[in-house]
């Protein structure tokens, strides 16, 4: 009896999981065994962000989901080359399945894993899973990519979507094997989690239906209006479950188009494409590999950005003196999340009021982002930069006080997060720095003491920023 390896990533869930349907369709058709397994990578493990505790959290969450249904995750534990190595030497597999990463070094890390295991003879199976469409279906009539998303949206738009694919539990204990001697990452796991200062909750598979289905029923109607409002639940709340993988961008598709003309049809177009903005963001990644690291606009490659730590700092800190900008900043950093409109104003900031390099604040993003997608996240940045595809141009710039007038009009997000503007009047709530003597000590709030004065003019530094492009265009 031959054995089938299914290899787990980023794709924490039983439903719609290309590689592993086929993976148990192949198992139940030849009469296969099919062993489950993780690679717990050491050079992850170490790193102590908010990103990789969160994503660890929701692997222990599926082992014991799988548990629970009488399946075994088996946790590998080693760089590729031990990990692998041993996996092969404590069991002979015929052929493994995954889903495989088209961008960044998960790209690199499966063609290295793939070429070991074709030279021991093993059948490699890989799918597209991450995404509605992958990098190569969405082009050109020529074949070429798109470098705009409006274009891209349209031709998205008429490309067929793949239905899910759906498992039951059952068939999955039927062919499922467990091997004790495969598990040498158990406690590491266990040692990760139990250490995290942050425990997060409403993790997993069904906890991503449960919000799918809220969403839906709640908020999706009205998705175009309360998306930007901050301090509204008018987000999907979906972007961690992507991440880890407990949903699929197909199975939200799926669930999201029969929506339509149930409510208001803009809110529900205005979410689909979003989901066509994150397939857009990774095609691009996938045609600039080095974008994380390179503009992907060559000609702002050499920007002159400013190389103040300490202004860096105060933004990472949340001590900016612009109350919604450190307030999205403390949110981050205490919950791991921001909101998307509150994304989009502290990269503005960073980079047109503080002129600190994008790549700063993309790194920044990777630490603290429980639902941190490199594509995504990279594109944001030299979006709002101004220096990548389809960017924002570098001369419209978020003013922080009018985006903080606009999306938390009556300061409500700013209190939650900032205790000391509690008890500052609405009037000034957005510009603290205004109050007086006397408001100040009513409000309880003393500038320079309790909340720092603003760090920069937002005025000036619009001009300065407006200066560094137009003058690095000129020499360009």
């Amino acid at each position: 009896m031959s054995t089938i390896g299914m290899w787990f990533r980023r794709d924490f869930r039983i439903q719609d999981n290309t590689a592993l349907y086929e993976a148990v369709m192949h198992a139940k058709r030849e009469g296969s065994k099919l062993l489950f397994f993780y690679h717990l990578d050491p050079k992850f493990i170490r790193k102590r962000s908010n990103h990789h505790l969160y994503f660890f959290q929701s692997l222990s969450v599926f082992k014991e989901e799988l548990s629970k249904i009488g399946v075994t995750l088996h946790l590998l534990y080693g760089n590729e080359q031990t990990a692998f190595e041993k996996l092969l030497s404590d069991i002979e597999l015929q052929q493994v399945y995954f889903n495989l990463d088209e961008v960044g070094s998960g790209l690199q890390r499966d063609l290295y894993v793939k070429s070991l295991l074709m030279e021991k003879k093993i059948q490699v199976h890989s799918f597209h899973d991450s995404h509605i469409h992958s990098t190569s279906q969405v082009v050109k009539n020529d074949g070429t990519h798109y470098h705009v998303f409006t274009p891209y949206y349209r031709a998205w738009l008429k490309k067929p979507k793949r239905k899910p694919k759906s498992i039951e539990a059952q068939l999955l204990k039927e062919v499922c094997i467990c091997v004790d001697s495969l598990s040498n990452g158990e406690e590491i796991l266990k040692n990760t989690i139990s250490s995290s200062p942050i425990k997060w909750d409403k993790i997993g598979e069904k906890q991503a239906r449960k919000q799918l289905s809220s969403f839906l029923e709640d908020s999706i109607y009205a998705y175009h209006e309360k998306r930007d409002i901050v301090f509204e639940s008018g987000t999907s709340g979906l972007s961690k479950y992507l991440k880890t993988g407990n949903i699929s961008a197909r199975t939200v598709y799926d669930h999201v188009s029969q929506c339509y003309g149930l409510g208001s049809d803009v809110g529900v177009e205005t979410y689909s494409k979003e989901l066509a903005w994150r397939d857009f963001y990774h095609s691009v990644h996938y045609h600039f590999p080095l974008s994380k690291e390179e503009e992907i606009n060559l000609k702002y490659k050499d920007l002159k950005w400013n190389e103040d730590e300490s202004l860096f700092q105060s933004w990472c800190e949340g001590k900016t003196g612009f109350p919604l900008v450190d307030a999205a900043m403390k949110q981050l950093n205490e919950t791991g999340w921001m909101h998307n409109r509150l994304r989009m104003i502290t990269a503005s900031f960073l980079t047109k009021d503080y002129l600190i390099s994008w790549k700063k604040g993309e790194q920044y993003f990777e630490e603290m982002l429980i639902d941190y997608d490199e594509s995504s996240n990279i594109g944001g940045w030299q979006w709002a930069a101004s220096v990548g595809t389809d960017a924002v141009p570098y001369f419209r710039i978020f003013n922080p006080i009018t985006q903080s007038k606009r999306f938390d009009s009556k300061g409500e997000f700013i209190k939650l997060y900032i205790p000391e503007l509690r008890n500052v009047d609405i009037k000034h709530i957005h510009e603290p720095y205004k109050m007086n003597d006397l408001e100040q000590a009513i409000s309880g709030c003393i500038l320079g003491v309790d909340y720092p004065y603003p760090i920069v003019d937002h005025k000036i530094q619009r001009e300065r920023a407006i200066e560094l492009f137009k003058t690095h265009k000129s020499e360009g």
